[in-house]
C-alpha cells in the first residue's frame, strides 16, 4: 500500500526529500535544529496573480506530506519586499513615481490606509486568504530579515568573495555584464533612501564597509541623488542582486524545500546562478528540486484561457479575485490533483472545465469515503488528493454532493433557497438528518451555481421554466400526444428520476415517437428551447404537479 500512496507527487517528493536529508550528515544536522524549512518568496510590486498560488500551494502540500510522513516541517513565505519600485505604479502621481522609482517596496506608502507600507498591502491581500485556501503559512518579510541582521554573515562571504561571484556571473553572462564588474550588494542610499541608483565599488574587509555612488545612469530608470561615501552593509543598509540573494537565503534560512515556476529554471537562468553561487560561495546544498549544479524542474504555469499569469503585465486573473470566478477549495483542488510538471488551463468561460472540476472533486470525495471503488492504484490516489485538498477537518461522513449542473438546473427553476433545499431532501441529494454544516455546504454550492449561471455559464446551460406553454407553441400530433401522456402520468404518482427515464421511453415506443423529437417537444413545452437539463431529474427536481399542469395546456 505505502508503495502506490507514494506514486502521488507530493508523496514522492517528501520521500526524495527525507532520503537527501537523512543520507547528508550536514542536512541532517540542520533539520535536527528546526525541522524541514519548505521555502517560498513573492515580490509585493502590485496585484499578484493566481499563477503565484500555484507555488504556495504546492509548497504547503509538500509541507503538509512532510508532516504526514513524521518529521517536523514548516512553510514559510516570505515577501521580497526590499526589492525596489522599477514600473511606474498605476496607484500613484507621475510626480509620485518619480520620487519612489528605485525605492524598496517596504519604504513606499500604502495605497490603502491600514497597512504598514506598499510591500504590505499588496502581499497582505493575498494572505488574508490563506485562510479559506487552507495554506498553512509562517508569513516574513525579506526586508525585515535585512534589518534584523539576518543576512550579516552571508552579506560578509558574500563581499568577501566578490570576485568570485563576478567570475560566475561573468561565466554565464559574460563578461561586460553589469555584476560581472561591480560587487554583488545594492546599497540602500541614506540620504534619498534609493537602492536602484546606487553602485558599490569597494569594501573594506577589516573596517566592514563599503563604498557606494548614488547617481543617474546606474538604471535608466530612476535617477540617483549624488550621494557617496563608505556605508556599513550590514541591518538593512542595502540588500544582494536578485540571484545572489536567492542563493543567501538558503542558508540564512537553512532552506531545504524550494521550487519555483519554469521560468526561473531555464538553461543559464536565475537558479542556475543562484545554485552555482550556492555551492561555491556559501558552501549549502541548493535545496530540492536542485542538487549541486543541477537546478532540476521548476513547476509549469497556470494559465486561464491559454494567458499565462504575470503581475508585472497586469494579464490573467489575480489571487485575490480568484475566488470570484470559483471557490477557493475547488482551485486547491485542481492544484492538488494536478502534477507540478503539468500546465494548468484552467476558463471559468469554458463549461466543462467548470462542471468537470466539481465532478472529479465529488469522485475524490467519494473514494474517499468508501462510496465508489476504482483499481486499487487509484483509489489510494484519489483519497490522497482529497486528504491534501480538503480545508479544514474532514467530516465523519460524506457531505450531501449536488453536481454543478443539477445546481444550475435548480437555481434557475426556484426562486429561492429552501425551495431547492426541499428539492433536494425530494430528489435524495440531502438526507434527512442532514447537519446544519452540511447545509451550508450545499448552500454554498448552490450560491456558486447562480453566479456561473449569470457570469459565465453558456447559452445552452441557461434557461427559464415557463409558467405557461406558450400558444404559439407548434407540436405535431404525436408530440403532443406523448407529451400529454406524460402529464396524465405524472399527475397520478411520484416518480424516482430512473423510474420516470424509463416511463418516457416507454412512452417514446408505445406512441410510436423518435425519441429527439419527443425530447425536443418537451423542452419546447417547459424552458421555451429546443435542449435542456436531463429531462427526468429536471422533471423530479421541478415537482411531478408543476409540470402535469404546463402538460396538460398542451
Amino acid at each position: 500500500m505505502e508503495e502506490q500512496k507514494d506514486s502521488f507527487w507530493a508523496d514522492n517528493i517528501a520521500k526524495e526529500v527525507i532520503e537527501r536529508v537523512e543520507n547528508d550528515s550536514f542536512l541532517k544536522k540542520l533539520v535536527k535544529k528546526q525541522g524541514y524549512i519548505v521555502y517560498d518568496e513573492k515580490t509585493p510590486s502590485g496585484t499578484i496573480h493566481i499563477g503565484s498560488g500555484r507555488g504556495w500551494i504546492i509548497h504547503d502540500a509538500i509541507a503538509k506530506t512532510l508532516r504526514d510522513n513524521g518529521v517536523k516541517a514548516n512553510f514559510i513565505l516570505s515577501s521580497d519586499d526590499m526589492d525596489p519600485l522599477d514600473k511606474p505604479s498605476k496607484v500613484f502621481s507621475k510626480k509620485e513615481n518619480d520620487k519612489y522609482m528605485g525605492v524598496p517596496f517596504r519604504y513606499l506608502p500604502s495605497p490603502v490606509k491600514g497597512y504598514k507600507n506598499y510591500g504590505d498591502y499588496y502581499f497582505s491581500q493575498c494572505t488574508a486568504l490563506f485562510d479559506i485556501f487552507g495554506i498553512d503559512a509562517k508569513l516574513e518579510s525579506t526586508g525585515e530579515r535585512y534589518e534584523d541582521g539576518s543576512f550579516n554573515k552571508t552579506i560578509k562571504i558574500a563581499l568577501d568573495n566578490a570576485e568570485k561571484i563576478q567570475k560566475i556571473y561573468a561565466q554565464f553572462y559574460g563578461e561586460d555584464t553589469s555584476f560581472a564588474n561591480r560587487l554583488p550588494f545594492n546599497v540602500k542610499c541614506p540620504k534619498c533612501g534609493k537602492i536602484a541608483t546606487t553602485n558599490a565599488s569597494k569594501w573594506d574587509k577589516e573596517k566592514e564597509e563599503i563604498y557606494y555612488e548614488c547617481s543617474d545612469g546606474v538604471v535608466e530608470w530612476a535617477k540617483g541623488c549624488g550621494s557617496k561615501g563608505w556605508i556599513s552593509p550590514y541591518s538593512g543598509n542595502g540588500k544582494f542582486p536578485w540571484k545572489v540573494e536567492w542563493a543567501a537565503k538558503w542558508p540564512t534560512k537553512s532552506v531545504i524545500v524550494e521550487t519555483a515556476g519554469k521560468d526561473h529554471f531555464t538553461k543559464n537562468g536565475s537558479r542556475t546562478v543562484a545554485c552555482k553561487i550556492s555551492v561555491d560561495v556559501f558552501g549549502y546544498p541548493p535545496p530540492y528540486p536542485s542538487e549541486g549544479y543541477n537546478t532540476g524542474p521548476g513547476y509549469e504555469f497556470f494559465t486561464v484561457g491559454g494567458k499565462k499569469m504575470s503581475t508585472s503585465r497586469g494579464q490573467g486573473i489575480s489571487f485575490v479575485d480568484s475566488i470570484n470566478y470559483a471557490p477557493a477549495g475547488m482551485l486547491r483542488f485542481l492544484l492538488i490533483r494536478t502534477r507540478p510538471n503539468a500546465v494548468i488551463d484552467f476558463d471559468p468561460y469554458r463549461v466543462n472545465d467548470m462542471v468537470l472540476l466539481y465532478d472529479r472533486y465529488d469522485e475524490a470525495e467519494k473514494v474517499y469515503f468508501k462510496k465508489l471503488d476504482l483499481s486499487e492504484k487509484e483509489n489510494v490516489k484519489q483519497k490522497r488528493i482529497y486528504e491534501l485538498s480538503h480545508i479544514g477537518k474532514i467530516p465523519s461522513r460524506i457531505p450531501p454532493q449536488v453536481n454543478l449542473l443539477h445546481a444550475a438546473m435548480l437555481v434557475q427553476t426556484f426562486d429561492d433557497q429552501n425551495s431547492m433545499i426541499v428539492s433536494l431532501k425530494k430528489t435524495g441529494h440531502i438526507p434527512q438528518d442532514v447537519t446544519k454544516k452540511e447545509l451550508e455546504y450545499v448552500t454554498k454550492r448552490l450560491e456558486f451555481a447562480k453566479k456561473w449561471v449569470h457570469e459565465f455559464a453558456p447559452e445552452t446551460v441557461k434557461f427559464e421554466l415557463q409558467s405557461k406553454v406558450p400558444s404559439s407553441l407548434k407540436l405535431n400530433e404525436m408530440e403532443k400526444k406523448s407529451l400529454r401522456i406524460l402529464g396524465e402520468e405524472l399527475a397520478k404518482k411520484d416518480y424516482k428520476e430512473q423510474e420516470l427515464y424509463n416511463k418516457i421511453y416507454d412512452i417514446c415506443k408505445t406512441v410510436g415517437i423518435d425519441n429527439k423529437d419527443f425530447f425536443k417537444g418537451a423542452y419546447l413545452a417547459l424552458i421555451g428551447k429546443e435542449k435542456g437539463p436531463k429531462l427526468a431529474g429536471f422533471i423530479v427536481a421541478v415537482g411531478r404537479k408543476r409540470v402535469a399542469s404546463l402538460l396538460a395546456q398542451i
